[in-house]
């Protein structure tokens, strides 16, 4: 893994939650069990993952084993999903620990580069949310392509063949995908069917 430190991803990673806490209030009851991209999880269980995400970003920020912390949560409700990625935001205002390395599933990284890996799988699971539920899947033009920067350097396409690597082989973006479903094939979703030719 590079040791490049990247952009502050702060303001990111404020967008990304505030995105995808947005889309969490307006799941209905009538979409938990609904089927999404990612093949694991339906809705209710990918709410849940979004809620495990943001208790690993206030770990990671506390200096706690990331890997200790459940990627699954017991709640799938927007309220928690807000509180945590809040109480995350406010640990990570240390400048310091954006240059401090640390350990994560796809490998060792600067924290920056932790907390932008965070981003780029709140952004790609918000879309994933998004596309299921029946939500526009596209989020701020900037915010997408500048996640997907950064995704690029710090987890590559050729870094994918590693069973280690949370993450399937890159897919092709349709001519026409916007910059959120394009980050989201670089994780390796597909788009179709979820998206409209």
């Amino acid at each position: 893994m590079t040791n490049t430190q990247p952009a502050d991803p702060r303001p990111a990673y404020a967008a990304a939650t505030q995105w995808v806490g947005e889309l969490l209030a307006h799941v209905r009851d009538d979409q938990l069990d609904s089927p999404t991209p990612c093949d694991d999880f339906d809705v209710r269980m990918l709410a849940r993952h979004l809620n495990g995400t943001a208790h690993r970003a206030i770990a990671l920020a506390a200096g706690d084993d990331v890997l200790a912390v459940p990627s699954i949560d017991e709640h799938h409700d927007a309220a928690t999903y807000i509180d945590a990625t809040g109480r995350a935001a406010a640990l990570w205002s240390d400048d310091a620990k954006l240059t401090a390395p640390v350990r994560v599933p796809w490998g060792e990284v600067p924290g920056a580069g932790a907390l932008w890996g965070y981003v780029n799988e709140t952004l790609v699971h918000g879309w994933d949310l998004a596309v299921a539920t029946g939500q526009t899947a596209e989020t701020e033009q900037a915010l997408a392509e500048a996640t997907l920067a950064v995704a690029g350097q710090f987890i590559p396409a050729e870094i994918r063949a590693d069973d280690e690597v949370p993450f399937n082989a890159v897919v092709e973006p349709r001519p026409e995908a916007g910059a959120t479903e394009r980050l989201a094939n670089w994780s390796g979703r597909k788009s179709a069917p979820w998206t409209r030719a």
